[in-house]
């Protein structure tokens, strides 16, 4: 039976397997948005806010 493996350990693989790394870049933005938007409804919001 195989292992099952994280979606992010999926991609990675992908990435480097296939030397996408043109890839690399939008899935680092796009994580970072979707750390941003988590933080955005915390108490850190107004510090987040102040970045921009």
């Amino acid at each position: 039976m195989s292992k099952r493996r994280s979606f992010l350990t999926e991609l990675y693989d992908f990435v480097c397997q296939n030397k996408a790394w043109v890839l690399a870049p939008i899935i680092l933005v796009l994580l970072v948005m979707g750390i941003l938007i988590m933080l955005g409804s915390t108490k850190a919001a107004p510090f987040i806010y102040s970045l921009f």
